[in-house]
Formats: C-alpha cells, structure tokens, sequence
C-alpha cells in the first residue's frame, strides 16, 4: 500500500482509526503520500472520507495511530500548527471583502509586510487567472471564480500539504469539468501535495496520481487510477468505480469453458484464474463490441440508451442485467437481436462468496 519513495512522505498515516464512543468510523488507515502527489479519497457517502480528511486537518481528534506530516508527528497537534490549507465545498469567503482581500487575508493577520503580501497576491491570481476579479467582491463573481478565489486563499500559505474537501460538489456539470482540468493545471504547475476529497469516480480518475476507495470506513483499494479500473481489488471496487459500472455476472468456470446461464463460451485458459467452480465475472461495458458475423453471445436488448456518440444496450444474462457500452447510435425501439462479441483479455473474475479478484 504505501508508496516507494527515498524521500520523507509528504503525509503517512499509521494504523489510525477514528470513533465515536462505541462506533469505530475508521478502521486501521495505513498509507504513505508522496511529495507532489495528488491523492483522492473517494467512495459513497457515509463510507468516512471527509471524516479522514478532517482528521489530517486536525478538525477532529484522532482515536488511535499516529499521523506523520512531512516527517513530523502531528497525531496531538492543532490544526494551525500542521501546515496545511484546506479547500471546502462551501467557498467561505468574507463577503465584505475584495477577492485580493479574501486571497491576503491569512498573510494579514500574520503580519506579512505589505508589499509582498500584494506580490504573492498577484502571483497567485495570475496562476489562477483571475488578475481581473482582484477588487470585485464575493457576490460579483460565478461559482467558479469563487471557488478560484477560495483556492487562491490556500496557495499564498504555500503549505507541506492541500486538502480538497468536495470543493467541485456546488458547481453546475459544465462548469465542474471545467474546474476539473482547472485544478489538474495547477497542479501541474505547481507540483503541491494534495489529498482530494470526492464522491464522485470520474473526478477521481481524471484527478488522481493514486486513488483510495472507501468503503464503511475501510480501505478497499490503493492504486493508480490504471490499477483501479483495470483491476478491481473486489466487486465493491469493480462496482463503484466505472460510469456504466462494471458487470459483475453469476457463471462457472470449467476446463477453459464459461457458462453462463445457458450459454457456454470456450474462452483461451491464459486469460482466465486456474480455478474450477463458480465466480462473478466482470467485464466493463466498453469491453463487448458489436458483430455482424460470428458473435461470442446473440442477445436481446431490454433498454437501448443513446448518450450522442454511445449507446447503453442493456441485456439478460444469467438472470442478470448486462450493459454493453457501443459506439455511435440504436433505435431504442430494437428489439431484434444483436450479436455482441467481447475482449477476453479484460475480464476479471471474482470469488463469489468474498467478494474479492481472483489472481
């Protein structure tokens, strides 16, 4: 789980878990973070995500293990003394204030001479590219540029790490896919350590240097988004990560042989585990493709969605949904059959009992 490096982690968690009197929310979090990595916490609601983030901000108290931050311990530590800015989802911004105000403010109360306090405000806002917006006020602006501002606010701190807590939730799509490619620029240009709090995969995928899926508290996988998507630790991870999801279907494996429900595919043994019996198998949507000769399964769609350059044909398999993600677009009136093949080499299997990949 933890990352190869020579260099000191920017952040290590060890063994740390987080209760609420009897209810244990985290359980036995150990990971180690990279200077200049960008890692996500993603996972459903509730699952302990911000929970976590906050306890490396200090905002909540750290029921066991220890917390390290750029090689020193900080488990007991306020969160003024941690060196670290924090993005939330709501923008918090002074709303009597100019957005150069709002971006300064912290260098103020910290006594930052003047003249540079106004330098590290203009290169912060020419990062940003909100140089215009510098003697606008909180309600002059978009929720996008509100959003720059409140990043701008945590830049200037230049800290040892930035955490992002939902900062894209409050935003419309559009403007989400833009701040989207707006925080992977900065980023890049500025090579900071951060921790990305979201519940959403795709901001996870298109973000992250490594991702960690949660789940009640526990971590399910640590990867980079290649690994996570590809493969899958378990079918909680298969199932959460992936727009269609991936399928996960009832079959048995025997002798290089695939059934499902009633149809029995002969698949090459390299592509699959060496086990006889029952398993799920996963494929992802993407991986079935359209055939008008010789087709691995012929089957007869229940839903066709067209999304404008895909359809979602939905499908039975082995009493299960099935959704193949094809180019271009069906009459969603079809109702004849189609003939789907899919790539053997992405297939993933899983222990159905437990859940997790087999190897």
């Amino acid at each position: 789980m933890a990352l190869d490096t020579q260099t000191t982690p920017a952040m290590r968690m060890d063994s740390l878990f987080k209760s609420y009197g009897a209810v244990e929310v985290l359980h036995d979090i150990n990971v180690e973070i990279g200077a200049g990595e960008f890692l996500v916490l993603v996972g459903p609601s509730g699952c302990g995500k911000s929970t976590l983030l906050n306890c490396i901000a200090g905002l909540e108290t750290i029921s066991g293990g220890a917390l390290f931050i750029d090689g020193r311990n900080v488990t007991e530590e306020p969160p003024k003394d941690r060196d670290i800015a924090m993005v939330f989802q709501s923008y918090a911004l002074y709303p009597t204030m100019s957005v150069a105000e709002n971006i300064g403010f912290g260098m103020k109360i910290r006594k930052v001479p003047t003249q540079q306090r106004k330098a590290k405000i203009n290169e912060v806002a020419r990062l940003l590219q909100i140089e215009h917006l510098l003697d606008r006020k909180p309600s002059q602006l978009s929720g996008g540029q509100r959003q720059r501002v409140a990043m701008g606010r945590a830049l200037v701190r230049n800290p040892a790490l930035f955490l992002f807590d939902e900062p894209l939730s409050n935003l419309d799509a559009k403007l989400r896919v833009e701040m989207r490619a707006e925080i992977k620029r900065l980023h890049r240009n500025t090579n900071a350590t951060i921790v990305y709090v979201t519940h959403d995969q795709v901001e996870a995928m298109t973000l992250a240097s490594r991702i960690i899926v949660l789940k009640d508290g526990r971590v399910q996988q640590i990867g980079s988004p290649e690994e996570i998507y590809d493969r899958p630790a378990n079918t909680f991870v298969a199932d959460f990560m992936g727009s269609p999801p991936m399928n996960l279907i009832p079959s048995t494996l025997k002798d290089g042989r695939i059934q499902l429900g009633d149809k029995l595919l002969h698949v090459d043994t390299e592509h699959l585990p060496q086990v006889d019996g029952a398993i799920t198998l996963g494929i992802r949507p993407e991986h079935f493709s359209l055939t008008e000769g010789q087709a691995d399964l012929t089957v007869t769609p229940t839903m066709i969605e067209n999304t404008g350059a895909q359809s979602y044909v939905t499908f039975e398999l082995s009493g299960m949904p099935v959704v193949a993600s094809l180019p271009g677009r069906m009459s969603e009136t079809r109702t004849a059959p189609v003939g789907l093949n899919f790539n053997l080499r992405a297939i993933t299997a899983f222990d159905p009992e437990t859940g997790d990949r087999i190897t």
